[in-house]
């Protein structure tokens, strides 16, 4: 691990001098991520082609794709639906492509009714999560891969298999970073 750290320093440092900062934190944060996530690789692969396949679907609805802002989110077998949409009709239709598609697998929608938040709100949404994750990170009692955090309008969602005590680290160490709204507890609860 040590060898991983040296090389994800020299390399952030080589990106600062030649302006490129934004772009060598966000592929650090996305090789840490790799590393600390605890799911096999199958369902990792499982997880992205079910929420790749959602979106292909809604793409393919025109008032989702061109009115709306949906994302979806998948993490053990579990779907997210984020965003915002226009009409309660576009909601539970992003729902029920979502429905189609899953199968048996369970379903949050969390689209608002509201015009599409803007680049930079959507900006300041992975400025939280990246925080949120850099915090869990360094959290030694957080077993932090076992947790997804995505952040729609200041709104945090976690998601994952984690004990209780897991549980309460996260949503503690989300609630202080600035920017935050609320978080919302999406946990499956082991024993």
């Amino acid at each position: 691990m040590k060898t991983f750290t040296k090389k994800f320093a020299i390399i952030t440092l080589a990106c600062s001098l030649h302006g490129c900062f934004v772009a060598g934190v966000a592929a650090g944060a996305a090789a840490i991520a790799v590393v600390y996530d605890h799911r096999t690789i199958e369902h990792t692969l499982q997880d992205n082609s079910l929420a790749n396949n959602i979106s292909d679907k809604i793409n393919k609805v025109p008032a989702l794709k061109n009115d709306s802002h949906i994302e979806v989110t998948v993490f053990n077998d579990v779907v997210l639906l984020t965003g915002e949409t226009t009409s309660a009709a576009n909601r539970d239709k992003a729902g029920d492509i979502a429905k189609s598609v899953s199968g048996n697998a369970r379903l949050y929608n969390q689209i608002t009714i509201q015009g599409p938040t803007s680049s930079l709100t959507r900006t300041s949404d992975s400025w939280i999560t990246t925080k949120i994750k850099s915090q869990m990170l360094a959290n030694e009692d957080l077993k932090s891969g076992t947790i997804k955090v995505v952040t729609e309008n200041g709104t945090v969602y976690l998601m994952g298999k984690v004990k209780r005590d897991q549980a309460d680290i996260a949503v503690d160490i989300a609630r202080q970073v600035s920017g935050v709204q609320r978080v919302i507890k999406i946990f499956q609860y082991e024993n």
